[in-house]
């Protein structure tokens, strides 16, 4: 039976101890990639449409209790910073910029949370197949070597062993790579939004500011002379 026609098990089996690390590393970046996954999609928010009714709340409203409770309807760490530093309001602007900071540290922790093992697993696995593959020829050899061309099924076996680990290393290591690179770029685009809505919420306190709104007032409060 051909490697391509034959069971896992098979496949496993002529690929030697290296198979069995290969298949917990890609079984270990799979979990990660589905959890990573749902993450990364619940923390997406239409961040247009977030600003919007955050701005509307502080400079049309004149609340910054709505544009709390407003931070609150959403999930994901966009919400979570612009909140924080509404929190802050009234205060210095290099306390306001150094909690936003502190707030976006912790978020982005949490985003990148486990991508280590990916990007571990990405690049570990070739080398475990090219291991595989040096190991396979080695024994190849020794067969060679002790009995000659009189049992060239010893051979095989070892050259079988060679091929079958470096095939299972890059497969695994591709597809893992990809999805790495696709949770960073999620994950960069994040940090853009964030730098935009950071920016967006000073230049709307400094607006706030100079209209005299503070921070206790509400929907439809006058701002204290």
């Amino acid at each position: 039976m051909g490697k391509f026609g034959g069971t896992i098990m098979e496949l496993m089996h002529e690929g030697g101890p290296v198979m069995w690390i290969l298949l917990i590393f890609s079984i270990a970046a799979l979990a990660v990639i589905v959890e990573r996954w749902l993450v990364l999609r619940s923390a997406k928010i239409n961040v247009n449409e977030f600003l919007a009714k955050l701005r509307k709340a502080l400079i049309v409203n004149k609340s910054l209790r709505d544009a709390i409770k407003i931070c609150e309807q959403y999930k994901g760490p966009l919400a979570s910073i612009m909140k924080a530093g509404l929190l802050k309001y009234g205060q210095p602007k290099e306390d306001i910029e150094k909690t936003i900071e502190t707030a976006a540290l912790h978020e982005m922790a949490r985003l990148e949370k486990r991508l280590i093992l990916l990007a571990s697993v990405a690049n570990v696995s070739p080398l475990l197949g090219f291991f595989g593959t040096v190991s396979g020829m080695i024994k190849s050899f020794d067969a060679l070597a002790e009995q000659g061309l009189s049992n060239p099924g010893a051979v095989a076996a070892g050259i079988s062993e060679a091929l079958v680990t470096t095939a299972a290393g890059l497969a695994v290591a591709i597809p893992v790579q990809l999805a790495y690179n696709f949770f960073m770029n999620s994950i960069n685009k994040s940090v853009r939004d964030i730098e935009t809505s950071t920016n967006m919420l000073l230049e709307t306190f400094g607006e706030m500011e100079r209209s005299g709104i503070t921070a206790d007032h509400g929907a439809g409060d006058k701002p204290k002379p």
